[in-house]
């Protein structure tokens, strides 16, 4: 039997021995690496292979760092506390000046302009929420709530899978290691930490660039805010304006416009917020591991080794299996934040053309800017592992715009009143057809209510007519009471002659 070698007096733990101790207390680590030099493994070694550093100092920085991640993650699957911080250390990245009061002023009066202009291409009304500035670190802190939603189910569903697949891997280990990886074993529990500080990490990373990049809380097209708030982030905008040959004024103008759409689509249309955030959060919890795939990508990974999980977990090796279900979900988000951004491009659109000469282009860099791949994008497949496609903008663009010039603004954005009424996913490929066929549908309707009409108005004639037949029958009768009458005076007579017959 292998004998644990004892370290002689003043010896100092070796770096493996330290990060388990600081991981998993003192007797659950003693038990680990006698575990581990029972299966003939050299902590040392494993140790120089894991690149810990051999100085303790440094180690022991390491450590202390790893303890505050992991004890900051209060059991939820996103270790919401790191990612709320390292979202706002990127945000700050390259700097976040605070928003001026003139700053502040100019985006009031833009998103105030914008509404007046709205007036003329929607029939929605005024939002009537708050107009705001916000530095980037404010989009971080109004947005992490949605984000938080979002992003949830995704960690829970392959951290599970995680630990499940770490737990029948240390089936091949000795029994010691085995009861470690068990439900109440300190692996497991590791793991769960380990994975919501990494899941913390990458939401904050992918947070932190959005939050330099958006204009404001609509730039994904999602409501990102629960209230009505339009707001702009003027920092982002006079980052886009460099470079354009266009006035940073007009800019600003042009996304208050589109800020303020946004803003009033929400606010009267209130089944959408709940219909897209509840199409994301379906997706995510149905999200199933390619088992056999992660098996094969930590096949060769020590359960006990932190840094190599911590490279697991954030090296892509999870192979997400998209199911019917999941399919279905992704082709009906894809469809209706098409319909928003279309319809948003369409009214925001009709809005400025009176009023800034670059509309246009501003619109073509925009839709660029979309087509590319922008921070919506990557951000949905960093949290949820969407990827969305922008090329559907384009023929929602048109379906709006097709509506708006057959009947006119105030029916196009009725369509908006219920779900059931808005083009589905082959719908929005044939935006000719879709309105054709509310056209056929339309014309049917109208000879249904022609008929209905028609029938009601037969009525009340027919109506009308036995109202004069019951009337003449009435003349009738009384014509034949009078015949009657003098039918009752012969009979009279008659009953005197037969009077005048018994009287004889």
């Amino acid at each position: 039997m292998s004998q644990e070698p004892a370290r002689s007096e003043g010896e100092e733990p070796g770096s493996w021995e330290e990060l388990l101790r600081s991981m998993m207390g003192g007797p659950a680590a003693e038990e680990a690496m006698r575990a581990m030099r029972a299966s003939g493994m050299d902590p040392e070694a494993m140790s120089q292979a894991a690149g810990l550093p051999a100085d303790r100092n440094q180690l022991m920085l390491m450590i202390s760092q790893m303890q505050q991640m992991l004890a900051s993650g209060g059991g939820e699957p996103v270790n919401w506390r790191v990612a709320h911080d390292l979202a706002r250390q990127a945000a700050h990245a390259g700097g976040d000046p605070a928003v001026t009061a003139a700053e502040a002023q100019r985006v009031r009066e833009a998103l105030s302009v914008a509404d007046l202009w709205l007036d003329t291409a929607t029939e929605l009304d005024p939002a009537g929420g708050t107009q705001e500035a916000w530095s980037r670190a404010d989009w971080v802190e109004r947005t992490m709530p949605t984000w938080k939603r979002l992003s949830e189910p995704v960690a829970t569903s392959v951290s599970d899978a995680l630990v499940e697949t770490i737990r029948s891997q240390a089936e091949q280990l000795p029994p010691e290691v085995q009861a470690m990886a068990a439900d109440s074993g300190p692996v497991q529990g590791m793991l769960r930490q380990l994975g919501s500080a990494v899941f913390g990490m990458q939401v904050g990373q992918a947070v932190g660039a959005l939050a330099r990049e958006a204009f404001g809380p609509s730039d994904t097209g999602l409501p990102l805010v629960e209230n009505t708030t339009a707001a702009l982030v003027p920092a982002n905008v006079t980052d886009f304006a460099e470079g354009l040959d266009v006035p940073e004024e007009e800019v600003r103008l042009f996304l208050a416009v589109r800020e303020v759409a946004h803003a009033r689509l929400f606010a009267h249309v209130p089944w959408l917020r709940a219909h897209l955030l509840g199409i994301v959060e379906a997706y995510a919890r149905e999200i199933t591991i390619d088992v056999e795939a992660m098996e094969e990508a930590v096949r060769g990974i020590d359960p006990t080794n932190p840094e190599e999980l911590r490279e697991a977990l954030s090296g892509g090796v999870f192979a997400l299996e998209q199911s019917p279900a999941q399919q279905a979900a992704l082709v009906r988000l894809e469809t209706a934040l098409a319909l928003v951004e279309g319809w948003v491009q369409e009214v925001a659109g009709k809005a400025v053309a009176a009023h800034l000469p670059q509309a246009v282009a501003l619109q073509e860099m925009l839709r660029r800017r979309r087509a590319t791949g922008g921070p919506a994008e990557h951000t949905f497949a960093t949290l949820v592992g969407l990827e969305l496609r922008p090329r559907r903008l384009r023929e929602a663009a048109a379906l709006w715009a097709a509506l708006g010039a057959e009947y006119g603004t105030a029916e196009r954005d009725a369509l908006w009143s219920h779900p059931d009424l808005m083009p589905s996913a082959d719908e929005l490929d044939d935006p000719s057809g879709f309105v054709a066929g509310r056209k056929a549908a339309r014309a049917a309707e109208e000879d249904v209510d022609a008929a209905l009409a028609a029938m009601l108005d037969g009525t009340l004639a027919s109506e009308d007519t036995d109202e004069t037949d019951r009337s003449d029958t009435s003349d009738e009768g009384d014509t034949s009471d009078d015949a009657g009458t003098e039918t009752g005076g012969t009979g009279s007579t008659g009953e005197t002659g037969d009077a005048d017959g018994r009287d004889s």
